[in-house]
């Protein structure tokens, strides 16, 4: 089912839902009655069809985003708030990583101080040793 189908029967129930409220704006008694009666049905048919037709879609939609429109807020906030969470939890986490970094060099340093006959082994923990030479496809150069 494609997604343009859809939107077409998308458009359709805008257009139907349209009459409707151009018909109760203009009642007119017992042939508007009948009009309405015809809408409606028409209506109900095209929500049937959207229904049956979109289930068959490939979307995934967060249970959360559908709470938050369900309670009346606009998606789109969500969204926002959503991705500057998102970047403040990767800052965070940089943050962490480069502390770590640090913390990694600063004990190296003070390892190799105290132990020198250590450093080839720091050396090769922090990959600057040369047994930690990148390696190529099994090659030899």
């Amino acid at each position: 089912m494609k997604a343009d189908t859809v939107d077409d029967q998308i458009k359709n129930v805008i257009q139907d839902l349209y009459q409707i409220q151009s018909a109760t704006h203009g009642y007119a008694g017992p042939q508007t009655q009948q009009e309405l009666v015809r809408l409606v049905t028409q209506l109900s048919g095209s929500l049937s069809t959207l229904s049956n037709n979109a289930s068959t879609l490939q979307t995934q939609v967060p249970p959360e985003i559908i709470e938050y429109v369900d309670e009346g807020r606009n998606p789109d906030i969500y969204t926002r708030e959503f991705i500057e969470l998102v970047v403040k939890s990767n800052q965070y986490m940089k943050g962490k990583s480069e502390a770590f970094a640090s913390f990694r060099d600063i004990l190296a340093e003070k390892m190799v101080e105290a132990w020198p006959e250590m450093k080839a082994d720091v050396d090769k923990v922090l990959g600057k040793g040369a047994d930690t030479a990148p390696k190529t496809n099994g090659t030899t150069s």
